[in-house]
């Protein structure tokens, strides 16, 4: 019940975010973004019922997150802009620890892994003319969130866990992998508000999923 209240609190919010990336207003998005951030935090905490390491590690990986989003507020800044990429990637760090520490090599690891290894590679060859010198903050940060997709499929291959909670890591981690492009995409390409609208929920979703999936494991 709760967790139905706290994403009925989240629509709202998510709204006023993407209405405030379109007015580009900074104010505006500090009255919403870590509120809305926050809930991600909260869903995962409410869910801390036994002394997993997994739950530990995704509930810092989620307080990590938190930081950058809000660093990211300021992607206009780039010394904040990468005191937030360097959050996000300790996050993603958690996230891997967790899920590899559970995972199996199978066939659904071997094909995500690469798959996504192969678009990673297109992706910074695509990048690599507009980073300057963010090439290789961008380059470890690609590294670590694809490792981290592949942790999440590897713990699908884990047929002991609950079929719930590894469908919830996986969907979750590669809706993270996707929402990261269109950040790359804003933040070195193209500034526009398709890139957060489309972004936004997907990375948000993400988040949630992965919350979620803290007390099924």
């Amino acid at each position: 019940m709760v967790h139905y209240i706290i994403l009925f609190s989240a629509l709202p919010l998510l709204s006023g975010l993407l209405y405030f990336e379109k007015k580009e207003s900074v104010k505006g998005l500090l009255t919403v973004k870590p509120l809305l951030s926050f809930l991600f935090v909260l869903s995962a905490f409410l869910q801390l019922h036994d002394q997993k390491t997994y739950d530990y590690l995704i509930l810092t990986g989620l307080i990590l997150c938190l930081l950058g989003d809000i660093c990211l507020i300021f992607f206009f800044h780039k010394k904040v802009f990468t005191a937030g990429l360097a959050t996000f990637l300790a996050g993603h760090v958690m996230y891997t620890i967790a899920f590899s520490s559970l995972g199996e090599l199978g066939w659904v690891m071997i094909t995500v892994g690469a798959l996504c290894i192969l678009l990673s590679i297109i992706i910074f060859i695509r990048l690599k003319s507009h980073l300057g010198n963010m090439r290789g903050p961008v380059l470890v940060y690609i590294i670590i969130i694809t490792a981290m997709v592949v942790g999440a499929a590897s713990l699908w291959n884990h047929s002991a866990l609950n079929i719930t909670s590894r469908n919830l890591v996986l969907i979750g981690a590669l809706l993270f992998y996707i929402s990261d492009i269109f950040v790359a995409r804003h933040r070195f390409v193209k500034k526009e508000f398709l890139n957060r609208a489309i972004g936004l929920p997907m990375y948000y979703t993400a988040q949630f999923l992965i919350a979620f999936s803290v007390g099924l494991i």
